[in-house]
């Protein structure tokens, strides 16, 4: 069983910066891929970047590419998501996800283990 826990998120001004951690409680960190997925309101989960196990690989969904910036540290068992140049429509609950597999996951079936979410809101 691998439990996550994620950072607070937390009330940010348009245009400013946020940085999500996700903490994972798991033997062999470097084996799991990560994800960060946010559910706005009204709105299905949707993916927002990836991490492969060795942080080779990343991918972004074009709404944050440019301004959103995955990272891990496997030392730690830490997964971090650098969130910049905030807008108001990326208001949403955002959960880390682990995958026992090296390669990048873009759905949410991808993911087996799932943290508790936090609020991230970006007012204008």
């Amino acid at each position: 069983q691998v439990q996550l826990v994620e950072s607070e998120g937390g009330l940010v001004q348009a245009g400013g910066s946020l940085r999500l951690s996700c903490a994972a409680s798991v033997h062999t960190f470097s084996r799991y891929a990560m994800g960060w997925f946010r559910r706005a309101p009204g709105k299905d989960p949707d993916v927002v970047a990836a991490i492969s196990g060795s942080g080779g690989s990343t991918y972004y969904a074009d709404s944050v590419k440019g301004r959103f910036t995955t990272s891990r540290d496997n030392a730690k068992n830490t997964v971090y998501l650098q969130m910049n140049s905030l807008k108001p429509e990326d208001t949403a609950v955002y959960y880390c996800a682990a995958r026992p597999d090296n390669g990048l996951g873009l759905s949410q079936t991808s993911y087996d283990y799932w943290g508790q979410g936090t609020q991230v809101t970006v007012s204008s």
